[in-house]
């Protein structure tokens, strides 16, 4: 499912396999145990990657998982997000290195790292929800606008779902940089790791102003009940 391998001061969390990486309840577990244990290892001086081996980073929700079950789906995105909350609150920075396609879910697990550097020669990134007849969630919308400041990018990702290259995203402001391979993303990600842990924050005040920077997304997961998905779906 995943790996996690300490580089000096950096850690780096690996999503293992060739496939699509779908966000079921198995791999988002695994992900969040190997986050316990960063939260448990790291110090002041520390930095997370996060990466995955094959074409896709996340393909998104495990929707052949979830099937036509709701409870499977409101499982799938109670996980998720107390994944991204572990994420917000981690007190070390937090990298993801994007090696193949994110889409929806996946593309979430992303925009949740504090910087995104993504591979040009393949994979795009990608909110499939208007394509496949799926509201994108509440707690979606208020991560892509803490994370994507440009109205035109945000009507890009949300309105058109459009499919975004690596070159496009840095153009749009939704990534940091793009680089020529999945093995250059990784080692420019070390060594963007390495600056940052180098600096030798206090790690709960980084994870508190953190928490601070997305306190919408806070507020609208704290929100997201079965009950008020329903009422929001009505209006």
């Amino acid at each position: 499912m995943c790996t996690l391998e300490k580089r000096g001061r950096i850690f780096i969390l690996t999503i293992t396999g060739s496939d699509e990486h779908r966000l079921n309840p198995t791999l988002i577990d695994a992900i969040q145990s190997a986050l316990h244990r960063v939260r448990a290892e790291s110090a002041s001086s520390s930095a997370l990657i996060t990466t995955a081996q094959g074409k896709f980073f996340s393909n998104g929700y495990d929707l052949a998982w979830a099937g036509a079950s709701k409870a499977r789906m409101e499982l799938m995105n109670s996980k998720l997000q107390s994944l991204v909350t572990d994420l917000i609150s981690l007190p070390i920075p937090t990298i993801a290195a994007v090696s193949g396609h994110a889409s929806a879910a996946g593309f979430i697990l992303a925009l949740s790292h504090d910087y995104i550097l993504m591979r040009s020669d393949r994979g795009f990134l990608y909110m499939s929800e208007l394509d496949i007849k799926l509201v994108i969630p509440p707690w979606f919308v208020a991560l892509v606008e803490c994370k994507i400041g440009s109205p035109k990018a945000r009507r890009a990702v949300v309105l058109k779902a459009a499919k975004i290259t690596a070159k496009q995203a840095v153009e749009l402001g939704i990534i940091d940089s793009a680089h020529d391979s999945a093995d250059e993303t990784v080692e420019s990600a070390v060594r963007l790791g390495e600056e940052l842990a180098k600096r030798g924050w206090d790690g709960p005040v980084y994870g508190q102003n953190r928490m601070r920077l997305f306190a919408k997304v806070l507020d609208e997961i704290a929100l997201d009940t079965p009950e008020s998905t329903q009422t929001r779906s009505r209006m």
